[in-house]
């Protein structure tokens, strides 16, 4: 479910994290933080989820207040709750590694059921959702079509659905575009993902290995950065370009399966993304750098941090 690019995305904020410390930290502490931004991506996962069934299930919640009403127009006693009833909502609702994670993280105390009955609303008055009511059948592609519809139009877009996640994940700003993408293929195949392991057991162990790595190679890492600075003053370098250099370095040394083209591609995106508009370049002018002096100089033999 979570890619490589993720892990390391998730292992730099922890060692970001960790930087802006005062003190230092007990042993098992880091990867006890790296753990906690893992269970935080999933918790902000499963909410994205559910809220969206949730709007597609306030149908019936709908025709009830409607039908309960003092006195209930014809049109209060014919709303149309199709959508409650789509085959693709079924089958979320039905996957039980979802509805577990739902109990566990106690999901339902970030429901906002006033946010959910607004979009429901608009959704109601658009022209794709009347087109969708009138079809008697059960198409599988208008099914999908429709969910898609209110995802991407309704929900993700919506400065009140992205405010309300801000408010309550304070990881949605660096997560939201990881997020989209994991839910939007969840939506492709729902009850293909195992919300109990977010993360399998050999990226775990990359994630962890990653992480301590950078901190107990810190040394030498640094020692192989800062020739390479020439004029720059290595206080004055922003701490994450330094963080995703000695990623790097990390990454060329000790971990055997990872070619050090990809390793230097990965980081300038992420300094391309994360830190200063000039930080990829920077960045790719170290790696590289560093890079060609251990091939030239034979010394690029990848070998387990482990051993």
């Amino acid at each position: 479910m979570i890619s490589r690019r993720i892990i390391r995305v998730k292992v730099m904020q922890t060692l970001y994290a960790l930087d802006a410390l005062e003190q230092s930290t007990p042993p098992g502490e880091p990867v006890k933080l790296l753990q906690k931004q893992f269970d935080l991506t999933r918790q902000l996962l499963v909410s994205v989820i559910h809220f969206l069934t949730e709007i597609l299930r306030y149908a019936e919640t709908d025709s009830r207040n409607r039908a309960n009403k003092h006195l209930p127009s014809a049109e209060d006693l014919e709303v149309n709750t199709k959508i409650a009833g789509n085959n693709l909502l079924w089958k979320i609702m039905e996957d039980l590694s979802l509805q577990k994670a739902i109990r566990e993280d106690n999901i339902d105390r970030y429901s906002d059921k006033e946010l959910v009955r607004k979009i429901y609303h608009q959704l109601v008055d658009t022209s794709e959702y009347k087109t969708y009511i009138t079809e008697q059948s059960r198409d599988s592609k208008a099914e999908k079509a429709i969910i898609d519809f209110i995802y991407s139009n309704l929900m993700i877009t919506n400065e009140a659905f992205t405010s309300h996640m801000e408010e309550n994940f304070n990881n949605w700003d660096d997560d939201c575009e990881m997020i989209n993408l994991l839910v939007q293929n969840y939506l492709n195949k729902p009850g293909t993902y195992n919300f109990q392991e977010i993360l399998s057991p050999e990226k775990w162990e990359f994630a962890k290995g990653l992480l301590k790595t950078v901190l107990e190679k810190k040394e030498i890492t640094l020692d192989m950065i800062k020739p390479k600075l020439k004029n720059w003053d290595p206080d004055r370098i922003a701490t994450l370009d330094m963080i995703l250099m000695q990623m790097g370095v990390c990454e060329f040394l000790y971990f055997e399966t990872i070619p050090p083209k990809v390793t230097i591609n990965e980081y300038i995106d992420l300094a391309k993304e994360y830190s200063t508009p000039q930080s990829g370049q920077f960045v790719n002018g170290i790696l590289d750098n560093i890079h060609k002096d251990l091939a030239q100089g034979n010394q690029l033999h990848k070998i387990s941090f482990k051993k």
